[in-house]
């Protein structure tokens, strides 16, 4: 069973919507700058009844890697994403948390970090470009392969897992990427802001080896051309 018709959820539609060994719940705060009590709530609401009529059901929930992002350990939704972890976890079983870094793909969500960059530099938008900050990024089709290996052969039941790029991207590479892409020149006011953090995947880095999984240097280019190619 998948819940949610997002990126993730339209992603994991094809093999797990008939399948009722899973509660594939993919349907959560889409702006994780939102700082609307409602949003949050509505989340609480839907994994609260999914963790109370199907007991015994594995629960795979989507977290996300920015808890470790120094700059938003106060941020409403880093606070609301910890709670729903705890909940799960002291309350459901068997269960996999996956905290997922910015996952591209084909997506009309105009607040994924590819989007939003991708958006104002097409459209010459002006935005506030923080000059020390890092963003991860990992293709929907690689963050698909590796949950459905650790799914299909039952790895790390009861546990959260990492799941994301070995390598972070300053803002500004990911802004001169798209700009070469566009064939544009951003329309943006440098800020003095912003901070990297590492993101352990020590658990996956087998799984990607067995899945043939690489993050080669132009991968910002291949998800651009592969994801934005409609639009040039």
């Amino acid at each position: 069973m998948v819940v949610g018709n997002g990126l993730i959820g339209k992603r994991f539609q094809a093999e797990y919507n008939g399948n009722d060994n899973y509660i594939i719940l993919a349907s959560g705060v889409s702006n994780s700058k939102s700082t609307r009590q409602e949003d949050y709530e509505r989340e609480l609401q839907l994994v609260s009844k999914y963790v109370n009529e199907y007991p015994g059901r594995a629960l795979v929930y989507f977290s996300t890697c920015s808890i470790y992002d120094p700059g938003e350990t106060a941020s409403m939704y880093i606070r609301h994403k910890l709670a729903v972890e705890k909940i799960i976890a002291s309350s459901h079983s068997p269960y996999h948390i996956f905290r997922i870094s910015n996952v591209a793909g084909s997506t009309g969500n105009p607040n994924t970090i590819l989007n939003f960059l991708f958006n104002c530099i097409e459209n010459q938008i002006h935005f506030n470009l923080w000059k020390h900050a890092y963003r991860n990024l990992v293709d929907i089709d690689d963050v698909y392969r590796i949950i459905h290996t650790i799914l299909d052969q039952k790895l790390f039941i009861n546990q959260i897992v990492n799941i994301a790029n070995p390598v972070n991207y300053a803002v500004s590479r990911i802004v001169s990427e798209i700009e070469q892409f566009c064939g544009k020149k951003g329309n943006y006011t440098l800020i003095d802001s912003g901070s990297n953090f590492e993101i352990d995947i020590a658990l996956i880095r087998t799984i990607l080896d067995s899945l043939n999984i690489a993050f080669p240097e132009n991968y910002l280019s291949i998800l651009l051309h592969k994801y934005y190619s409609r639009h040039a």
